[in-house]
């Protein structure tokens, strides 16, 4: 059985499941992950890469919800920060905050290159679209030549620059994503029941 690790970039998911498809945010990554891999291949673990929102009430505690259902089913969270950029209007002087998340694909190519060399994993499975993740891919490509790195784009994310780098790659399309949400309503292992938000 080759052994297979999912590495979930997941603000670059998100914004492609906005972008495209916003019914369908209410994803279950390990539902998700289990349509992607073949018969031969054994899920070992699944990693999402994000960081705490800390701007803005609604959107931390509906980000809660999420994690809460994803770490229900066995995920492990790794966080990167969130950080607010002040920017300055270069006709008017206005300064306004523009959150940014920080260290994600840091955390990303870390993670894999961690793996990779403590032979973790036969098959990364990374679901992302951005180009900044290309070093690390091109790397195991080129130096660990006994395992792969597949790339599953989020919707409106492809990027030929990630493609090229990585063994194969594909786009999750409308009906992968809408067979694996969450059920509305979750009761997680501690008993406490988390429902989907009203406005997710």
């Amino acid at each position: 059985m080759k052994r297979v690790i999912v590495y979930v970039d997941g603000f670059n998911l998100y914004f492609g499941l906005r972008s495209k498809y916003p019914y369908l945010k209410w994803l279950n990554l390990r539902k998700l992950s289990q349509t992607l891999i073949y018969n031969h291949q054994e899920l070992k673990a699944i990693k999402y890469f994000t960081a705490r929102i800390n701007n803005d009430p609604a959107k931390q505690k509906r980000q809660s919800i999420y994690i809460d259902a994803l770490e229900n089913e066995g995920i492990e969270v790794i966080y990167g920060k969130y950080q607010d950029n002040i920017v300055t209007c270069k006709r008017c002087g206005s300064k306004w905050s523009d959150p940014n998340e920080k260290m994600t694909d840091v955390n990303i190519a870390t993670a894999m290159l961690f793996d990779a060399t403590h032979d973790y994993f036969d098959v990364a499975l990374l679901i992302s679209g951005d180009s900044d993740l290309t070093p690390p891919l091109n790397i195991i490509k080129n130096h660990y030549l006994n395992k792969m790195v597949l790339v599953a784009f989020p919707p409106n994310r492809h990027n030929n620059t990630i493609a090229a780098a990585a063994k194969a790659s594909f786009s999750l399309g409308r009906a992968k994503l809408a067979q694996a949400q969450f059920d509305s309503s979750i009761t997680l292992k501690n008993g406490y029941t988390i429902t989907k938000p009203s406005t997710w």
